[in-house]
């Protein structure tokens, strides 16, 4: 038996309460402030967008300040409050609009409440974070242009309430898992700088001559990359699965298949594995990436070039590296054309008479090779945290679920 389980026998063997919020405690909105209120240094203080942002446990340093001579006005969260977001595109998950912010006294903007009880405020933060509590409730959220929580509704919102003693053991443990995924997320943000920096110091002679031993030839692309085009007429019974290009060099993706009728365009086009694509719109993104052989099978509309790469002069696993170069990007980004913001291109002759420095093909091999291992330690990590917050999930919701009590 579990310590929370020997708890509940002892303490509530006969179940648990599960009562309204409203019962528990009371809810209070926040009071307003604005941008012209805030300062450098001074009174902490919250709204909806950073509990988004740092929801679960937030820290002052993650907040806005306010000036310390509006304090009579503010409405303030005590040490043992919880604030929940009262506005914002979540707000039917009040899993994802909940903070706690442990010891600190923060002002609260009145786009929030504060929740103040007697439960222990990381109890409340994990519960409504749990699968029990964290879905869709229509009953809590008034219809308006913009979706808006009702303390009337977030009042009659059930929760568990067990002795404190079992509350406190529940937190110890989650706060077990919390920790660890605040170890690995910053152990995974590290990786991903260490990789960042060796592919942007590789990449470039003057950085690490050794990798260049026989210099350099500068090329355009054209000369090393030919334009593939293999025009495919869209049937309306037929299903096709889309390509796109993630932003900041995440690289090339599937899209959900769609039928041909669902379908706005006359003519798709074919791709190759191991052609380089890039999506003429958002190159100032970053835009660019690699056909795997997973998405060989895909298609791509005409905003999306690609090319088949000479194999006996670029890899095209170090070309896609060289376009994940920010330095790269800003040059790309110079050279888009087009009237407005929306309908700006670096279209395929821009492409073509983009001009690089090109190694030979086996330095380029060893680049890759290098940055292949971080880029697996990074690839690892990630990994690693999604089976850890799974067993996290896991765990929350089996502790988090009681017999109730039957009055």
């Amino acid at each position: 038996m579990t310590r929370v389980g020997a708890l509940l026998a002892e303490l509530a063997p006969s179940g648990v309460p599960v009562l309204p919020l409203g019962d528990v405690g009371s809810f209070m909105r926040g009071r307003r402030f604005t941008k012209a209120d805030t300062a450098d240094d001074g009174l902490p203080s919250i709204h909806y967008g950073e509990i988004y942002t740092h929801y679960g446990v937030a820290a002052s340093q993650a907040l806005t300040h306010l000036r310390s001579e509006l304090a009579p006005t503010l409405r303030f969260a005590e040490t043992n409050d919880v604030i929940i977001a009262a506005v914002g595109e979540t707000v039917e998950d009040v899993g994802k609009s909940v903070a706690w912010l442990g010891s600190e006294r923060v002002a609260v903007h009145d786009d929030c409440f504060i929740f103040r009880s007697h439960l222990d405020p990381k109890y409340v933060v994990y519960y409504m974070q749990s699968e029990a509590f964290n879905k869709p409730k229509e009953t809590y959220v008034t219809r308006a242009k913009v979706k808006r929580l009702s303390s009337r509704g977030l009042e009659r919102l059930r929760i568990p309430v067990p002795p404190i003693e079992v509350q406190r053991e529940i937190v110890r443990v989650l706060d077990l898992f919390t920790e660890l995924d605040v170890e690995l997320g910053a152990e995974l943000r590290a990786r991903r700088r260490q990789f960042m920096t060796y592919r942007d110091r590789l990449l470039w002679p003057h950085h690490v001559p050794k990798f260049w031993p026989d210099g350099t030839e500068l090329v355009s692309l054209g000369s090393v990359a030919a334009r593939f085009v293999s025009p495919l007429r869209v049937q309306s019974d037929d299903t096709y699965t889309n390509l796109g290009v993630k932003w900041y060099g995440e690289g090339a993706f599937a899209r959900e298949p769609k039928t041909g009728r669902t379908i706005k365009g006359k003519t798709l086009y074919r791709v190759r594995p191991r052609q380089f694509i890039y999506n003429r719109m958002f190159v100032t993104e970053g835009a660019f990436g690699l056909v795997t052989p997973g998405l060989a099978d895909g298609v791509v509309s005409s905003e999306f070039p690609v090319y088949d790469l000479d194999a006996a002069k670029v890899s095209p696993e170090w070309l896609y590296l060289r376009f994940q170069d920010p330095a790269t990007v800003r040059t790309v980004a110079a050279e888009t054309t087009g009237a407005t913001k929306s309908r700006r291109r670096w279209k395929e002759d821009q492409f073509e008479s983009f001009t690089i420095e090109l190694p030979p093909l086996e330095s380029q091999l060893e680049v890759v090779r290098i940055l292949d291992a971080f880029a697996q330690l990074v690839a690892e990590l990630e990994v690693e945290i999604a089976a850890r917050r799974k067993q996290y999930q896991y765990y929350r919701d089996r502790l988090l679920t009681f017999e109730e009590l039957v009055s």
